[in-house]
């Protein structure tokens, strides 16, 4: 956030309730920041500074490799930028000595023009990734949906619906751009919805042959 008071409202909102990781201060790289998590269980790191300065996105979904995913970040992020189209990884910084030497303190990179981020966790922690939180991909054609699907579900798991986690155990929704359209058209939602239920990796025709 560019402003210094918005950063305090918005921790003042998210600390009412929640759990205070790092308290909101001066760090070395922000003149204002702090980590909490509210009281939904959803961690949110505050900074004040330029959004310039992450391809002006105000949020910038940042993954945590730990417990068994520890020491994957670099691998994760090189898989990642090896799918996606116009990506770039803007840097990595490693840890320099200790028992996490040669992981990554903070890796930033695009995929689609986005700007992520992913750290390995500097000290042994409590959690891993779920599918609480997933990243959906809109697919216009049964090829970009093969695409990602087989990718992720490689060495991953698949679930029903779309949902798949990869061998990180990030959560993925890979569904067709088209399913929108079709679950907001009355006459075709019931049907779409019930044969959603049924797939695993979408399939397109199947979709379109379900709503005729």
């Amino acid at each position: 956030m560019e402003s210094e008071e918005e950063v305090k409202k918005v921790w003042e909102q998210l600390t009412d309730g929640g759990f205070v990781f790092m308290p909101l201060g001066k760090y070395d790289w922000s003149a204002l920041y702090g980590w909490v998590q509210d009281k939904y269980g959803i961690s949110w790191q505050i900074a004040f500074g330029k959004l310039s300065d992450v391809h002006g996105q105000k949020f910038v979904t940042t993954w945590m490799f730990c417990g068994e995913q520890q020491g994957k970040a670099e691998e994760a992020v090189n898989f990642y930028v090896s799918l996606f189209q116009n990506t770039k990884i803007e840097g990595i910084m490693k840890y320099p000595e200790g028992e996490v030497a040669g992981q990554v303190v903070h890796a930033q990179f695009k995929l689609n023009d986005i700007a992520f981020a992913a750290m390995d966790s500097g000290v042994p922690q409590p959690f891993t990734f779920s599918e609480g939180i997933s990243q959906v991909i809109e697919c216009d054609t049964q090829e970009e949906i093969d695409h990602y699907w087989d990718a992720f579900a490689k060495g991953g798991k698949e679930s029903m619906c779309g949902w798949v986690q990869d061998k990180f155990g990030v959560s993925w929704q890979v569904v067709p751009s088209i399913l929108g359209e079709l679950m907001s058209d009355p006459a075709n939602a019931i049907k779409a919805s019930e044969a959603c239920m049924k797939m695993k990796k979408f399939d397109i025709a199947d979709l379109k042959k379900a709503t005729e």
